[in-house]
């Protein structure tokens, strides 16, 4: 990766890096960009609440309409957008998968192509450590 042609945003809210993500593809400026992760989308609402607040659903809502006004845009500009995920454990699931994925499920309707990335072995070499992973990968 050419860090000189690397750009890098970190906003505060889910919003405002959505809101980035639409202008990059919408200014055909930058081929791709990525999303490192959904789960680090927090929407505003959740932010500015209390701790003890009962927020269902804004991050799946989130998505949903940010990837409606994305999508769109992604086909007139040919921009490759990639959203990196996490897996988290439904609870009280006893039949089934129990894996589910943040931000609902608008990433699973809008995407072209799913990739499931398992770590199936760490790759060391001798005492100097560790140098990488060897990973397990299913197009889903």
């Amino acid at each position: 990766v050419d860090i000189n042609n690397l750009l890098v945003a970190q906003p505060d809210t889910g919003e405002a890096a959505l809101e980035i993500v639409d202008q990059l593809v919408r200014s055909s400026a930058v081929d791709i960009v990525v999303i490192d992760s959904v789960a680090a989308l927090v929407p505003r609402a959740e932010i500015e609440g209390e701790m003890g607040d009962n927020q269902v659903g804004l991050q799946a809502r989130l998505m949903s309409k940010a990837l409606r006004k994305i999508a769109g845009n992604i086909g007139k500009s040919g921009c490759v957008v990639i959203f990196l995920n996490q897996l988290r454990q439904k609870i009280g699931v006893t039949y089934g998968n129990p894996e589910v994925t943040t931000g609902g499920t608008a990433l699973k309707f809008y995407a072209s192509v799913r990739l499931d990335i398992r770590r199936i072995q760490t790759l060391k070499k001798g005492t100097e450590g560790e140098y990488g992973i060897r990973a397990k990968v299913k197009v889903a």
